[in-house]
């Protein structure tokens, strides 16, 4: 293990379950100030066919903060680029923060916990930092739950989901939905999301002091008859690109809006007041982002996109799909203009010009019909 990999691994928080995933081949990436595993050493496209036809188990980063008090929805309302007013108790909403600027700061997914409390589960950015220095007019506390997430996802979850619960799973538990419930002796918060494009849940620890081992295993037992085994952020990766779901700080991030990114749906100018609500009227409603197919190259994670000889955007993600059998990745351009190119391409690693096809997010499920449990629209694995 190279001395980069050590120097990750002593400084970042370490998740309760790094012990069952640790291994000599494993590789490891930080985000948030936490341990992600990249790779557990085994092969990710094999991993992925696991994900879209069975079922997995992700160990990931994400990060909830707790935010309480009497002027809870007062506050979210003012940060939040959409009102919260009407979400119920036991549902998550995506949610954007965006600065003065009209500039991201982050997003991730608020669930409602209580009427007066919410856990917002963000990427990376410091969002702690962010909503306390917001918070000063409000009877609110912002608190971290020191709580980790682990993903079972794919197409066999629910069953997973039914014999992990003690005292068996909801009778109705529709996407985005949460509960808190238990598992294995442990309180844990479930929802109905994840970050794969398939069908899924996520479990949080509701105690800071939770055996990480115990829960892991437990999940694991219930997967048994599944095949489900510890998976990598690799396998996912590609998932989530085919599935056009985007990650904060590499497709998006503090210069980009919500409408730059194709998110505009997410944005209620009208019904309330928000920080960068200002600049959000004034902006460009064109999107710049899109997602590309290719031959099946070796591209690089920020490569510059070409279009008669001169730069017109930049790969912000990029893997080899090998359910479509091509390359596929997003491109941010420079401008809502330059889609409009001819021509574009993109060097591989060997230094040869790769053409792309501009392709309409998601590459498949167009409706997203997968994470509901639903038929896809289009396009399924054999």
């Amino acid at each position: 293990m190279s001395s980069r990999q050590l120097n990750v691994i002593s400084h970042c928080e370490k998740s309760p379950w790094f012990s069952c995933t640790w291994n000599d081949k494993a590789f490891y990436g930080e985000y948030a100030g936490r341990l992600v595993l990249l790779s557990m050493g085994k092969d990710p496209v094999e991993e992925y066919w696991a994900l879209r036809k069975s079922v997995g188990l992700f160990d990931v980063p994400e990060r909830p903060l707790e935010i309480r008090g009497q002027d809870a929805v007062r506050f979210i309302n003012h940060l939040f680029t959409r009102p919260i007013d009407k979400l119920r108790v036991g549902r998550g909403s995506y949610g954007l923060l965006c600065h003065q600027g009209g500039g991201m700061v982050c997003d991730g997914i608020l669930f409602k916990l209580a009427e007066d409390r919410f856990w917002y589960v963000h990427a990376d950015a410091d969002v702690y930092l962010w909503l306390v220095a917001h918070a000063h007019d409000y009877a609110v506390e912002i608190h971290d739950p020191r709580s980790w997430v682990l993903q079972v996802q794919g197409p066999e979850s629910m069953a997973v989901l039914a014999r992990a619960c003690d005292g068996g799973a909801p009778e109705e538990f529709k996407y985005f939905d949460a509960f808190q419930g238990r598992m294995g002796g442990q309180e844990v918060l479930v929802s109905r999301t994840g970050w794969s494009a398939e069908l899924g849940f996520e479990v949080y620890n509701m105690d800071a002091d939770v055996d990480g081992p115990a829960l892991w295993d437990h999940l694991i037992a219930a997967g048994a008859e599944f095949g489900m085994a510890g998976c990598s952020q690799l396998s996912m990766n590609i998932r989530r690109i085919e599935g056009g779901i985007l990650n904060y700080r590499t497709d998006m991030d503090w210069n980009t809006t919500p409408y730059d990114m194709g998110l505009g749906m997410f944005v209620d100018l009208d019904s309330h007041d928000f920080i960068g609500r200002d600049a959000l009227k004034n902006a460009s409603r064109e999107t710049r982002f899109t997602g590309f197919k290719c031959e099946g190259r070796s591209l690089r994670y920020g490569a510059t996109v070409m279009s008669a000889g001169k730069p017109v955007g930049r790969v912000t993600a990029y893997e080899i799909s090998p359910y479509l059998q091509c390359g596929v990745g997003f491109v941010l351009f420079d401008s809502a203009e330059a889609m409009q190119s001819d021509g574009l391409v993109i060097a591989d690693r060997d230094g040869v010009d790769c053409p792309i096809e501009l392709v309409e997010l998601p590459f498949y499920d167009a409706a997203k019909n997968i994470p509901r449990g639903l038929p896809a629209t289009d396009g399924v694995p054999d």
